[in-house]
């Protein structure tokens, strides 16, 4: 018998070896097999209108697009060397896993259980969302705690309505629910005036609003009556490509703070200003310890400009749909958006 057991816990042992270095693998050296692929490939999910949409040619587009344009610039000086993929469901996490994409660029909310459960980590937030609600610009309103009479539609997803039952009882307000399954009907009610408000993810909101013959007479009003998070999110286990995704996020947010843009980041390697300096790698080594070049701040602010003007991009007037940056400008401008400094 102990001839036996000792036998069995040398099996579990070798079975053991054999798992960690066949997990080691995929967990470590992303930035290596980046390099020796020559293209990043990024994945987001389901495809959304001002985050990541497809042309008549197959060509994407977006705010989460751009988030993998500017990862391919730090580590190429290049941001076309990409691969976009878009995924359903939590295939997502498996295709993280398996290296078969380098980073998710847009996943669901951040969440304790999506980043421990399924060998991911988040990294940093691009996006502060939450449950918001869209009107008709004709209703006049501008804020969501001036709701009161009216139909709302909403789908039946996880805490949607106790949300709304919420703030409608804080608010001493009045509400009727007018509940779908799927995110897609409630367009198709609001326009068929079954409803005159919709409740969902501003995110949400806003791609139902880009698919309207005139977005600008729907307005997503600034109050979010939950806690979103996104973000980009990669496997757990390799530490240097979590720095360099996070820090490429973070050249973004800091070269807004300090006023580098894609047009003038070139103009400004003369700049006597410490923290521009620092950001485009004329004082300071901050890309060698990443595995960068030094210049890879400058060479994504190239690419893609800043955070703001990634936003605006996407988001802006421009777009025929303006969304308020609301909870996404700097911190100093009453933001959330705010990224530890480059020194």
């Amino acid at each position: 018998m102990t001839r036996v057991f000792k036998r069995l816990l040398s099996l579990l042992a070798g079975l053991a070896c054999v798992v960690t270095l066949a997990a080691t693998p995929a967990g470590a050296q992303t930035l290596d097999a980046v390099r020796e692929r020559g293209f990043l490939i990024c994945g987001s999910s389901n495809p959304l209108p001002g985050f990541a949409q497809q042309d008549a040619e197959g060509r994407w587009s977006g705010f989460d697009v751009d988030l993998c344009r500017a990862i391919a610039a730090a580590i190429f000086a290049d941001p076309n060397l990409i691969e976009f993929r878009a995924l359903r469901g939590e295939a997502r996490f498996a295709g993280l896993q398996t290296g078969d994409i380098d980073v998710l660029t847009r996943n669901g909310p951040w969440t304790q259980r999506r980043d421990t459960s399924y060998g991911a980590t988040f990294v940093a937030a691009s996006f502060y969302d939450g449950q918001a609600f869209l009107v008709p610009q004709s209703l006049g309103l501008v804020s969501a705690y001036e709701l009161d009479n009216v139909n709302i539609c909403v789908t039946d997803a996880t805490g949607d309505l106790q949300r709304l039952d919420e703030f409608f009882f804080t608010n001493q307000a009045a509400y009727a629910e007018v509940v779908y399954e799927d995110i897609a009907d409630l367009i198709v009610a609001y326009q068929a005036g079954r409803c005159q408000v919709i409740s969902a993810a501003g995110r949400q909101l806003q791609g139902l609003r880009r698919q309207m013959a005139d977005p600008a007479a729907h307005r997503i009003l600034p109050e979010r009556i939950s806690k979103e998070a996104l973000g980009p999110v990669v496997r757990q286990g390799d530490s240097q490509w979590f720095n360099i995704v996070k820090w490429t996020l973070y050249a973004l947010i800091n070269a807004e703070e300090v006023g580098i843009t894609a047009l003038n980041v070139d103009s400004l390697l003369a700049a006597r200003t410490p923290a521009v300096r620092r950001i485009l790698g004329v004082d300071g080594d901050f890309g060698t310890p990443l595995g960068l070049e030094p210049s890879f701040m400058a060479d994504v602010i190239r690419a893609v400009g800043n955070y703001g003007e990634l936003y605006d991009r996407h988001f802006g007037p421009e777009t025929g749909a303006a969304l308020l940056r609301g909870q996404n400008a700097l911190w100093g401008n009453g933001g959330l958006m705010y990224a530890p400094p480059i020194r």
